[in-house]
């Protein structure tokens, strides 16, 4: 099973992303998807969660411009992204989350996919 991170690009300053995350089959094990991301030369940081059950759990510092969701029929998590900045630019992962309850631990996900890049310029 590997999840695929999509929807990646070059925008401007202040434009709007959407990236989508899918599976080639479903997890039966995972209880949703989180996105983490690393710009270059830092390290992979967390950006939220969705669980299937509906529940989201955003960084607190990305909360007031990124929205998470989710589609269990297509099985697919959604990351809406407003309002992007130079900083944002990074390489966005999504995993599969291995528990039932908010956590920013990279162990706790699993399953990772390839990345998506987005660039945001000034």
């Amino acid at each position: 099973v590997q999840l695929q991170a999509s929807g990646g690009g070059l925008v401007q300053a202040g434009d709007s992303l959407t990236l989508s995350c899918g599976a080639s089959e479903r997890i039966f094990s995972a209880y949703g998807r989180g996105w983490f991301r690393q710009a270059p030369e830092k390290e992979r940081e967390f950006v939220g969660s969705f669980r299937w059950s509906g529940r989201t759990y955003v960084a607190d510092s990305l909360k007031d411009r990124f929205t998470i969701s989710g589609d269990d029929a297509k099985g697919t998590v959604y990351l809406q992204m407003n309002s992007l900045k130079p900083e944002d630019t990074a390489v966005y992962y999504c995993a599969a989350l291995k528990r039932n309850w908010d956590t920013n631990r990279e162990a706790d996900f699993g399953f990772w996919g390839r990345g998506t890049q987005v660039t945001v310029s000034s």
